[in-house]
């Protein structure tokens, strides 16, 4: 070789180089061109758990949960390359090899019958491109490739395109589909189990284990079979496996139709307290701690389809409940209506007039706060007119007065207007207020619930949270904590409260409530748990007897809530029929469905306050005697004697019938059935009577029979 040639060829060779060279990193150039990185943060589903930290249900666009190539066993990850790409560890993101021989059978077959992409260009075009059939697609497909083989090792590349690649039936990730096929997590997966999963994604419908078995037994025995065939299983070890059926133990990860409520409520407070949006939370990777009570949301969804609990034959009856831890304030279970769809028309957020629900929070509960009332307060029970306004009592009874404890108990709607009256309107809308129940009506129909707007069931659940939290309100909330896909704690819900009433006064409220459910409008249906709550009921004045809305909200030492029904439009054919007897029941019923650890035998008392005691109940005394016994200051008294009642906390007041002077209180005695009149006259003997005296409501009962003064002895 001339010295001529030699520089020839040394300068065509540096030429080659250097053309190399600018092609490399052409390639690079245009691999970075195209490369999103942010792609490769794939979405992940978010879990829903209890407090427990069980599963409730996943939220997700894609059913995705990212595990580390760490946790898949060294035989899935074989399984994969082996079917997909033999020379994974060896290639730059291109099998040219793979490509010839695909090429080769392709020619002999005449078509397509065999693919070359290796398990990164898989990568690249699921990742980053679309799926048209173009020379510049593929060609993208190529330098997106080898860029990645620059940039990632290959145990992250497999690890990016085991977490991506669909799987069937929602899943997406090797750690989706292991859940859904058999109920295990990726690291438990057995060689077959991993063989049948590396089978899937070539054709990921016609081949389901659960929808085509044998042939995805068939399809899964190919995979075993080219394992053995690359070296990753022994001839005895592919024999043995592929004589195993194939095992499938589904897992159902689909969102739950009794959940709906519940998960969109999660995420409204998601969004709204926290500002992470829905689309955050469905790809984001979460896991949401919330206080649900999984058996107890349950069983409000099956109620709520039974028609059993619904008034009249019109299907079109609609409710709404709310269920709320009453120490926390967690919600317990929530039901939107009886057909709930995700994101429609949540009727736990729709404002309803409430009826006589509200008076406990704006009428009783203010009054006995003032220290002015207490619950045997008497109140004016006839009709009167303020100012055009007359309301009537709705069993068009009036006693002229009753004590405050009744006016509750049978839901009397004259003196509930006329304590309010008495109240200003003013006190009780502030005490509305500070229980989160705003309005800017001002008449005293709002000791009725009479109002514009009203109120929803999830506010008047916190409402009355507040009488069952000893007068403190706090609150509600869907989301505890949230954690990261990484496992770090970047939520943790923090409750602000403030006192609204005394617990003196949420304790009577408590007590009159009791008698509510046991002897008052509240007495529909059974329950063994200790409740105590208020029904509603309003008026729909075209049909006579027809209601708009009916409720009952309430609460036993563990769980308040509210719940309404009605129709989403009122009309002369759509109203409601039997009122607040039907919410009522079905609220004890969903009561009787309480997990154990919500159950209760009773209310406790705090230790400051006083119990409220129970009525006394004055009776006639018809058998009063009046005799002349040995004793006294003149030798001789008469003495009265008489029944007493079994309650000895009725006082008797005694009274002197005389000519001069009528009737005259000469003494009492406290549940006593005798009285000595130590001072008389035996020349001018008089005439006597009792009556017995109730200390609480501060009012005399009917007077007894009178009774002439007899001899000594009877004679």
């Amino acid at each position: 070789m001339t010295k001529k040639r030699f520089l020839l060829s040394c300068l065509m060779l540096f030429v080659a180089i250097g053309f190399g060279f600018i092609i490399y990193f052409s390639i690079i150039l245009a691999g970075n061109y195209v490369i999103d990185d942010k792609k490769l943060v794939m979405h992940s589903s978010s879990s829903l758990v209890d407090e427990n930290g069980q599963l409730l249900t996943k939220l997700f666009i894609e059913n995705r949960e990212i595990v580390s190539i760490q946790q898949v066993p060294q035989h899935v990850q074989d399984a994969f390359v082996a079917i997909e790409d033999a020379r994974f560890y060896d290639h730059q993101g291109i099998d040219f090899r793979a490509i010839t021989r695909a090429l080769y059978r392709d020619i002999l077959a005449g078509s397509k019958v065999e693919g070359g992409s290796t398990i990164t260009q898989q990568l690249a075009k699921n990742t980053f491109l679309s799926h048209e059939k173009t020379f510049w697609r593929k060609t993208k497909e190529v330098l997106i490739a080898m860029n990645l083989e620059h940039k990632y090792s290959k145990s992250e590349i497999l690890e990016f395109y085991l977490n991506r690649i669909y799987f069937g039936h929602g899943a997406y990730g090797i750690q989706a589909a292991a859940k859904l096929y058999f109920d295990k997590d990726v690291e438990d997966l057995t060689i077959e189990e991993g063989a049948l999963l590396a089978a899937l994604p070539k054709a990921p419908n016609a081949y389901s284990p659960i929808t085509y078995p044998e042939r995805s037994k068939q399809r899964r025995d190919v995979v075993l079979s080219v394992m053995e065939r690359r070296g990753y299983l022994s001839p005895e070890e592919a024999v043995r496996l592929q004589g195993k059926t194939v095992a499938v133990q589904r897992n159902k990860v689909s969102k739950k139709e009794e959940y709906l409520t519940y998960i969109d409520m999660v995420l409204d407070e998601a969004e709204q307290k926290y500002q992470i949006s829905n689309e955050e939370i469905l790809t984001g990777g979460y896991t949401i701690v919330v206080p649900m009570k999984k058996e107890l949301q349950e069983s409000v969804y099956e109620k709520f389809q039974q028609d059993e609990y619904f008034p009249g034959r019109d299907p079109n009856v609609e409710s709404a409940v709310v269920l709320m831890d009453v120490e926390t304030g967690g919600v317990l279970a929530v039901q939107g209506g009886r057909d709930y769809v995700s994101k429609g028309l949540n009727r736990v957020n729709v404002r309803r007039q409430p009826g006589s629900v509200i008076k406990p929070l704006a009428v009783f509960g203010p009054a006995i706060e003032t220290g002015q009332y207490h619950p045997y307060s008497m109140l004016n029970d006839d009709i009167v007119n303020y100012e055009g306004y007359e309301p009537r009592n709705y069993n068009h009874e009036y006693k002229g007065e009753v004590p405050l404890i009744d006016a509750l108990t049978f839901s009397l709607n004259a003196p509930a207007v006329w304590l309010l009256n008495e109240l200003g309107i003013e006190r009780g809308k502030s005490y509305l207020e500070q229980l989160g129940l705003t309005t800017e009506d001002d008449g005293l129909a709002l000791a009725l619930g009479g109002m514009t707007e009203g109120y929803t069931p999830l506010e008047l659940t916190k409402a009355y949270r507040t009488l069952a939290h000893e007068g403190t309100y706090t609150d509600h909330y869907f989301i505890k904590e949230v954690y990261d896909r990484n496992g770090q704690l970047i939520i943790n819900r923090d409750g602000n409260e403030h006192k609204v009433f005394s617990e003196q006064t949420a304790w009577y409220l408590t007590r009159m409530l009791e008698l509510v459910v046991k002897d008052g409008t509240g007495a529909s249906g059974l329950t063994n748990e200790p409740l105590a709550g208020k029904t509603g009921t309003t008026s729909f004045t075209a049909v006579s007897g027809g209601a708009r809305d009916a409720w009952f909200a309430g609460y036993t030492p563990n769980v308040v809530g509210a719940i309404w029904m009605g129709h989403d439009r009122t009309t002369e054919t759509s109203y409601l029929q039997g009122g607040s007897r039907y919410p009522t029941a079905l609220f004890k019923e969903i009561l009787n469905d309480l997990p154990t650890d919500l159950k209760s035998k009773q209310f406790e008392k705090p230790l400051v306050v006083n119990d409220l005691e129970p009525p006394i109940k004055l009776e006639k005394v018809s058998d009063l005697k009046a005799s002349l016994v040995f004793g006294g200051k003149r030798i001789l008294s008469v003495k009265l004697t008489w029944t007493p009642a079994a309650d000895e906390r009725v006082r008797y007041h005694i009274y002197e019938v005389t000519n001069d002077h009528g009737a005259q209180k000469i003494g009492f005695v406290d549940g006593s059935g005798d009285y000595l009149v130590r001072s008389i006259n035996l020349f001018r003997l008089h005439e006597y009577f009792i009556v017995p005296f109730d200390y609480l409501t501060d009012r005399e009962g009917p007077a007894s029979n009178i009774s002439a003064v007899s001899g000594p002895f009877g004679f």
